[in-house]
């Protein structure tokens, strides 16, 4: 018993069985799952669920996003019509959740009891309130735990640097949304007051890992949804080969740190080298996530082609059917981080430390001792 739960238990992950769109452009063509499920028809995504509050930060609901789509009979959420769409898209949810999660008898709950979970679900806000080494999070003039985020202001796309830089990209339904084109790296000011703190006290920590996480220049490539769909010639059609930019770059929602606008990415936690073994290019460990490799079909003939990806988890391509969205997933609120160990959407960082280290094995971001110390020291406490 204790082995066939072992991924619930050690990585506090959910298999999620998705069938692949019968519109899909690619072909699911191996599936290598050490749990049994090969079916290259139904593919078997594993999880770690999302946290049901702060959810009025949502840009979309759910991983893949699969909550916030006409594909399954939700809504996209879009500035123009956000919270409204936001609301009907929880509701969906809830009655998706009754009715399959919970493995009902099929009764569906009632217009207003859908209402009343989602009154319940938008009430509610969580942040860090205690610190172990920091002590109370609001103290001398600092602004954590969850009081500050109720009145926190919001907008889809509010602060979106993916809409500031790429205007044209990945706009659902094509619509431009009022991004003002003050994107502004300064995403956290939450612990701004104890910067001037002695060094050597557990808050000063705090404010250094808020402004390495606000300024630390990152060079951004190989993102799906960001660096991809650049022609041969070099010019953008849709992304930017590389791009300098910064933690709030794709956490970009003030004092939250989700993805404002609905951009599905691809930063690579999931996915494997061409290697022999194959290897997670960010150094993470996810042996113990199935490989599954898919070819782009041929308009055509409908054969695939020789244009692959192997990747543990499909995202996005798994509800749309495109290949293109192969791996691309939205990013989570990092409010109340510390208290969801292991990290990602796999579990595949057992710590902050190790999700740190992603950033630097993927990105050659080059952070000293002291700075990975003090960006966890950051990152715990939100």
């Amino acid at each position: 018993m204790r082995s066939a739960y072992s991924l619930l238990l050690t990585r506090g992950l959910i298999r999620i069985p998705i069938a692949v769109p019968a519109n899909a452009d690619y072909q699911v063509v191996n599936v290598s799952n050490q749990y049994g499920c090969n079916e290259t028809d139904v593919i078997s995504m594993y999880r770690r669920p999302l946290p049901a509050t702060n959810l009025r930060f949502l840009s979309a609901v759910m991983f893949d996003g699969r909550e916030s789509t006409p594909a399954t009979g939700a809504t996209t959420i879009l500035d123009a019509n956000y919270p409204n769409s936001l609301l009907s898209d929880l509701a969906h949810q809830s009655l998706d959740a009754t009715i399959g999660h919970a493995q009902g008898d099929g009764t569906r709950p009632t217009a207003a009891e859908q209402q009343q979970i989602v009154n319940f679900e938008m009430a509610l806000s969580t942040a860090q309130a205690f610190g172990i080494n920091a002590g109370i999070l609001n103290r001398n003039r600092a602004n954590g735990g969850p009081i500050p985020l109720v009145t926190q202001s919001f907008f889809i796309s509010i602060n979106s640097s993916i809409n500031f830089l790429l205007p044209q990209f990945e706009q659902p339904g094509g619509l431009v949304t009022r991004g003002d084109d003050q994107f502004t790296p300064a995403i956290f000011n939450t612990f701004k007051a104890w910067a001037a703190l002695p060094f050597n006290d557990p808050r000063a920590a705090v404010a250094r890992g808020q402004a390495i996480f606000n300024s630390k220049p990152i060079n951004i490539t190989g993102v799906a949804g960001i660096n991809d769909d650049v022609n041969a010639g070099g010019l953008v059609a849709g992304g930017m080969p590389s791009l300098t930019g910064t933690c709030g770059t794709c956490h970009d929602t003030p004092n939250v740190g989700n993805h404002s606008f609905p951009t599905p990415l691809n930063i690579g936690t999931g996915d494997f080298s061409a290697s022999n073994p194959p290897v997670n290019l960010g150094g993470l460990d996810v042996s113990y996530l199935p490989s599954i490799t898919v070819c782009k079909t041929d308009p055509v003939t409908g054969q695939a082609t020789s244009n692959c990806k192997t990747t543990s988890d499909l995202g996005q391509a798994l509800i749309d059917g495109k290949f293109d969205h192969v791996g691309k997933l939205k990013g989570p609120i990092l409010r109340g981080l510390s208290a969801r160990a292991p990290f990602f959407h796999n579990g595949s960082a057992k710590t902050l430390l190790d999700a740190v280290r992603f950033y630097e094995n993927r990105f050659g971001l080059i952070l000293t001792a002291q700075e990975e110390s003090d960006l966890v020291a950051f990152l715990s406490v939100l």
